[in-house]
């Protein structure tokens, strides 16, 4: 399928032609690999120090060889995304009519029976488990995060808790952690709350086989009448992941709105029970309770509301296919540098599940450390960043990876041999 049907924002024309072919080496490259002028011209800014976060603050962007990761912006958001919320930011609305027509769509959208706008999906984790902490009892709302009952326990697998398991805490609840699957369900007491589970171990627990499966986690709630929240914040694509875990049973779901979807960074999703959400919106701004600092704004609903809808109608293998294309360009590009190993990993074989070139050197032949070898990249024109010796090139725009590999390759070839230098 065409590039411009799949991924629309590769053919938006912001730039003139002075901008376009204003720097010879995109203008040859345009011409050499297919690269669309606008992106050219795009990449030209952005590695001109014409950014607007060093015109106006004096901080330099980077391309990104990292997932999407927060710390680092998340992702980008398509220009059919910025468009909606311009347009969204020049009208009044009723927020709780907002907040309840996009809960519809977004119902619609991960066959769950309702849903909820939330800022982050942190603040969906969080707001899920106040939901399973009160329920619709207004002196339970109340009370949150101090609950004064003793149903307040949070059950998790040791193995499937992660920092953002602070959520639950902040909500009021108490973790309790469970190492072995034979054990599990022998750990659910009538204080048990809310069971809650990470969708991203499914890919790693084959394995891994003392990881439960988030299956195993409804199916014990099921059996014991404990809602089950399962958080697959950044595990999209693949699209069935809208679904999947609410057809499975789930009581609760967690997704981000500016990670694989491209919408808002500052938006998340929680869909599940109808009752569950109505009780987490009694928590939600624009109500003063529990989450009314987790603010959202008409503009972000619309964002993500748009990023949804652009999302279910790409081509999801077409898009694939590209971020694989990718990939393989950047690591044959650095074959043959003496003592460098750049290797393609495919998505499975990935912690993250994303394309990736794997780097690894001789430290004999080139003399600097991995972290040296981050610290120079990141100090350098243009800016990379990544973590540890994984490339991801799914963040990449179309040409971007002609600089990245251009630039890995001159540092490993030519600069890194002249030693470490201070990091």
């Amino acid at each position: 399928m065409p590039r411009e049907k799949m991924e629309p924002t590769r053919t938006v024309t912001r730039w003139n032609r002075r901008e376009f072919f204003g720097a010879g080496v995109f203008a040859g490259l345009a011409s050499i690999v297919g690269v669309p002028r606008a992106t050219a011209g795009a990449l030209e800014k952005r590695n001109a120090r014409e950014s607007i976060y060093t015109r106006l603050l004096g901080i330099r962007p980077h391309l990104p060889g990292h997932g999407y990761q927060t710390i680092f912006g998340g992702s980008r958001m398509p220009v059919e995304v910025v468009h909606a919320m311009e347009e969204a930011g020049e009208q009044f609305v009723d927020i709780q009519e907002l907040t309840t027509a996009a809960g519809l769509r977004l119902a619609e959208v991960t066959h769950s029976e309702a849903a909820i706008v939330t800022s982050g999906a942190y603040s969906a984790l969080l707001l899920g488990s106040a939901a399973c902490l009160s329920g619709s009892d207004p002196e339970k709302v109340a009370a949150l995060p101090q609950p004064t009952w003793p149903k307040r326990d949070c059950l998790l697998q040791a193995s499937h808790r992660l920092d953002y398991a602070k959520a639950f805490q902040v909500a009021g609840m108490r973790i309790v952690e469970v190492e072995r699957r034979e054990d599990f369900e022998k750990a659910v007491t009538p204080n048990t709350a809310m069971i809650a589970a990470i969708a991203s171990w499914e890919r790693r627990a084959d394995r891994l086989p003392g990881v439960m499966h988030p299956q195993e986690f409804i199916a014990i709630g099921k059996r014991t009448g404990v809602p089950v929240l399962i958080d697959l914040a950044a595990e999209l694509p693949p699209a069935s992941n809208l679904t999947k875990y609410s057809e499975m049973g789930a009581d609760l779901i967690t997704i981000s709105g500016g990670k694989g979807l491209r919408g808002p960074q500052s938006t998340g999703i929680l869909a599940g029970r109808k009752d569950l959400i109505a009780a987490a919106r009694l928590h939600a701004y624009p109500n003063t309770m529990l989450g009314r600092g987790m603010k959202i704004g008409k503009e972000e609903v619309i964002g993500l509301i748009a990023a949804i809808d652009r999302f279910l109608a790409l081509d999801h293998d077409a898009l694939q296919e590209s971020w694989t294309r990718t990939a393989r360009y950047v690591a044959a590009q650095l074959q043959g540098i003496p003592g460098l190993k750049a290797e393609y990993v495919a998505p499975p074989m990935t912690v993250l599940g994303y394309d990736a070139v794997e780097l690894s050197w001789d430290e004999k032949v080139i003399p600097v450390t991995p972290e040296q070898a981050r610290a120079r990249l990141r100090a350098g024109e243009p800016r990379i960043i990544f973590n540890g010796t994984t490339f991801i090139t799914r963040n990449l725009e179309s040409g971007e990876e002609i600089i990245v590999a251009r630039r890995l390759k001159e540092f490993f070839r030519d600069e890194a041999r002249r030693g470490p230098a201070p990091i």
